[in-house]
């Protein structure tokens, strides 16, 4: 383990440089297994921040009050700390160039995290695919990536959407709502343009992105989803 950043109060990323690392492809995951000192052990999977053009492997953690494993990646974790991975893993929640678009990302909460992958290779591949990112957060101050998400907006036809679900601050001008389908009306490609979806975040809000976005006539087989435990936007 070579670095910790603090992303928010809950959220760090670190930063990894493993031995024989195969390579990776935007929006896959690893295992991560701890082993206790009486042989216990735990495994939870994690999503791949970095683009596979990064030179570091760069797992997002928010720590979970109840977790067995991010708990320990957040708060134990020191640089020089060595970590068992297994990976990379998945074939299904991926974008790459000859997949095309527009592409549209839906993020709730720690969601953000394989999308952050898709967003940095879109970058770094010089793609022309236009994408939209719309993030749902409880409040500013949970947003993970802002400025790096900020930065983004604008640059290779991309457009970053925040909306906040619990607190914003004074003299906010973004979105302040939950993703429904208002929301998505506005901010979504028509059902026309047949845009590729990947939603990740919790499953509650997985489940509604992606029914609402069928209900707008969407192609359900255009949507990819991920979806974890019970946090996020």
């Amino acid at each position: 383990m070579v670095e910790l950043i603090d992303e928010t109060a809950r959220v760090k990323s670190i930063a990894l440089e493993p031995p024989e690392w195969p390579g990776h492809r935007a929006g896959q995951h690893v295992d991560v297994r701890l082993t206790a000192e009486d042989g216990y052990q735990a495994e939870r999977s994690y999503s791949i921040a970095s683009a596979p053009e990064d030179e570091q492997l760069v797992l997002t953690v928010e720590r979970l009050e109840d977790g067995e494993v991010s708990p320990y990646l957040t708060d134990e974790l020191r640089p020089g700390d060595t970590l068992e991975l297994r990976g990379p893993i998945g074939g299904y929640f991926l974008w790459e160039e000859p997949l095309g678009g527009p592409l549209l990302l839906l993020a709730g909460g720690s969601g953000v995290v394989p999308l952050r992958s898709i967003l940095r290779h879109h970058s770094a591949s010089r793609s022309a695919v236009p994408v939209r990112l719309l993030y749902s957060s409880r409040s500013l101050e949970e947003v993970i990536y802002r400025e790096e998400l900020a930065a983004l907006a604008g640059t290779g036809g991309v457009e970053i959407h925040f909306t906040l679900t619990r607190e914003a601050p004074e003299g906010w001008r973004g979105y302040r709502r939950r993703i429904d389908s208002a929301l998505l009306r506005e901010v979504a490609w028509p059902s026309q343009d047949r845009p590729l979806v990947y939603v990740c975040g919790p499953t509650p809000f997985v489940e509604a992105a992606a029914s609402t976005l069928v209900e707008l006539g969407h192609d359900a087989a255009r949507i990819k989803t991920e979806r974890f435990g019970p946090t996020g936007g």
